[in-house]
């Protein structure tokens, strides 16, 4: 790793201090586990040699989520603002990588300008002001008629609805579903003290990426007949619903850092892990569709942007409107 286990204890711990005390708890948590997953994966590649593959790959799985969780900590610390720029860089970053993977014409050049210097930076602006009337029709009202308006002044008339509805899809999924996530930093909750919303993004992200990580673990721990093949060769029957229900159960442990009830938590987990597997299988088909195993490399061990916020672009926007009707003030 970058940074030895020492640095990375002194970083988390003085930054957790500038968070609330439920949420500096929780990384401390998140801190402690990934100690102890350093120290086993060290231990195995030791054991077993470095060259042995699986033991690599847990070793960069590793890393990355030390990376992720610096991260996050780090925009976390600086409160909404932080917050809202380090999600306006993940949607800047997820839409570089659309772009590269299904554009090849010189025709959309000026669709993807709108995409990353319109419609990326107003959103967020929108998202920081809170004005939730724009922040939810922009892209699905304005950005969806004003891609295909450019696109068309190109003059290029061949594959044009398929071109027009990809850079519609890529502005709904890159920068209006990821957008959720931030905008929950702005509610305003009866009973619910909004200086602690960071906890709304902390339930959120944890159950979607526990559920992520329990699937893996299901899977290679009980093994059996893959659910859908052609999407996503690795997951498993067995692997995806223990994983769902275990990130449930999980959901429900942490209802007292959120308004929900045991029951409540329980089920809306359920539903963000739900709609997180589901997303991650839509993205995995446009990956087979243009025959890549990875949306980029841009994190070791993960990926690309997009292979870690798939399951989040789908789940946000589900558990933001759920959070809004039914405990917004």
């Amino acid at each position: 790793m970058s940074l030895s286990t020492t640095s990375q204890q002194i970083i988390v711990e003085q930054a957790a201090a500038h968070l609330t005390p439920q949420a500096s708890y929780i990384f401390v948590g998140v801190f402690a586990v990934l100690c102890f997953a350093s120290i086993i994966g060290q231990w195995l590649k030791r054991k077993n040699g470095a060259d042995n593959a699986t033991i690599a790959n847990l070793n960069a799985r590793i890393y990355a989520w030390w990376l992720m969780t610096l991260v996050l900590l780090g925009a976390f610390w600086f409160g909404k603002i932080g917050t809202v720029v380090l999600f306006f860089l993940i949607s800047f970053a997820a839409l570089r990588e659309f772009m590269t993977l299904v554009y090849r014409r010189r025709s959309d050049y000026y669709s993807m300008v709108v995409c990353f210097y319109l419609l990326l930076p107003v959103q967020y602006y929108f998202v920081y002001d809170g004005w939730y009337g724009m922040f939810s029709i922009f892209i699905p009202v304005y950005g969806f008629l004003i891609l295909p308006i450019i696109a068309s002044l190109s003059g290029q008339t061949a594959h044009f609805l398929e071109r027009a509805a990809k850079t519609q899809w890529m502005a709904m999924i890159c920068i209006f579903c990821l957008s959720h996530v931030p905008a929950l930093m702005f509610l305003d909750m009866d009973g619910f003290d909004n200086s602690n919303n960071i906890l709304l993004l902390i339930f959120l992200i944890g159950a979607v990426q526990v559920s992520d990580v329990l699937q893996y673990v299901w899977g290679k721990l009980i093994g059996g007949a893959k659910i859908m093949p052609s999407l996503s060769p690795s997951k498993t029957i067995s692997g995806t619903i223990g994983g769902i229900l275990s990130a449930t159960a999980i959901a429900a442990l942490m209802a007292p850092i959120t308004p929900f009830s045991h029951i409540q938590a329980a089920v809306i987990g359920f539903i963000v892990c739900l709609m997180g597997f589901f997303g991650g299988l839509v993205m995995s088909a446009i990956k087979r569709d243009y025959g890549v195993k990875d949306w980029g490399n841009m994190i070791r061990g993960h990926g690309g942007m997009l292979d870690r916020v798939d399951s989040i672009c789908f789940a946000a926007p589900v558990f933001f409107h759920i959070t809004r009707y039914f405990w917004n003030g």
